[in-house]
């Protein structure tokens, strides 16, 4: 197996804002493993808040290389379990790898990676659309540009979020997911915020909370008139015993679970314990959106609308069409590469 990986920029359409920064790009390493004459891509995404470098990851891959030639005969479940062994960090490194894995997979046996999985192909399904932090003016822009989304995603976490709902109610009565990203402190005032939310057609709220409040948000979930959904306060499987109570379900995303096996272990787990599922994701291409809309069928909600916000998305993959998100029938993930990206 041979590894080669290649840095690239993502762009947004518009700058984007959450509660702690706003960024008008994201930086991805993409990968592909080449074997037995078939190729695997893969994507580590590398957002600021993820804590992850592009020069660490590029390390991870350096440092991998060799482990691929020398393991080629070994099964790809055995490998991804092995590499995740070499490193206590790295998770969207080890996305990457498990990405184009998987990918490979289903080239070599020509089936998409849902069919390989026996899970089955999902049916369209609604996604979000993301409105990033922003002035009055672009803010009307942006819920313009998203006109066939039946569903908005707002970041909160402002030093006012009643006066960013109600402007966002000013340009649409369209039903919200809003994330807060840990904003909010106090849970007297957070229950009283989400019966408030509630009356606005919001549908959803995500980590309203620091992730250091778990009991906090246990009273709230408790008492709480929409789902709470965690986030930050879980990346991979081994963090979802201590969610118990204290959330109604768990958003999972490729770059913190290390990729589409632990991921689908978190699914399982999700469904076995009452959790509900949002499928989300960070700032991925198409590439690695493609792989996590694999699991769709599984998902309560949808929030995979990443490629919709990116100006130069170097993969094609799923496709968007009146707010829906459709799989296609191609082999391993549903995604290759535009042009010349490697």
């Amino acid at each position: 197996m041979i590894l080669s990986y290649k840095t690239f920029v993502l762009e947004y359409k518009h700058p984007f804002g959450v509660s702690s920064n706003t960024r008008s790009s994201t930086t991805s390493v993409f990968i592909k493993i080449e074997h037995e004459g078939k190729i695997g891509y893969g994507e580590a995404c590398l957002p600021v808040y993820l804590g992850e470098t592009v020069e660490g990851t590029i390390a991870f891959f350096e440092k991998i290389k060799p482990f691929l030639v020398h393991h080629a005969s070994s099964s790809f479940s055995e490998i991804i379990k092995a590499i995740d062994e070499i490193s206590l960090e790295n998770n969207a490194a080890k996305a990457a790898i498990d990405i184009a894995l998987n990918d490979l997979a289903g080239k070599i046996e020509r089936k998409p990676f849902y069919d390989l999985m026996g899970i089955g192909k999902s049916d369209s399904r609604l996604t979000s659309y993301t409105i990033g932090i922003d002035a009055e003016e672009m803010i009307g822009q942006k819920i313009k540009e998203a006109a066939d989304f039946s569903i908005l995603k707002i970041k909160a976490g402002t030093k006012d979020d009643k006066a960013l709902i109600n402007l966002i109610r000013k340009y649409t009565d369209k039903p919200l997911y809003v994330d807060v990203n840990q904003g909010w402190k106090n849970k007297e005032e957070v229950l009283e915020m989400l019966h408030w939310l509630h009356e606005k057609n919001v549908i959803l709220i995500e980590q309203p909370m620091p992730v250091t409040m778990l009991d906090e948000m246990a009273w709230v979930t408790e008492r709480s008139p929409i789902p709470t959904i965690a986030d930050e306060s879980v990346k991979r499987l081994k963090d979802m015993d201590s969610l118990k109570g204290c959330f109604t379900g768990v958003n999972i995303k490729l770059m913190k679970s290390t990729g589409l096996t632990e991921a689908l272990e978190m699914v399982n787990y999700a469904k076995q314990n009452k959790l509900q599922i949002l499928l989300g994701c960070m700032a991925e291409s198409s590439c690695a959106t493609s792989a996590m809309a694999q699991l769709m069928k599984f998902a309560d909600y949808v929030d995979l609308d990443a490629p919709n916000l990116l100006k130069n998305d170097p993969f094609k993959g799923v496709q968007y069409k009146n707010g829906k998100i459709y799989l296609n029938d191609l082999p391993g993930i549903g995604a290759e590469p535009i042009d010349t990206l490697f």
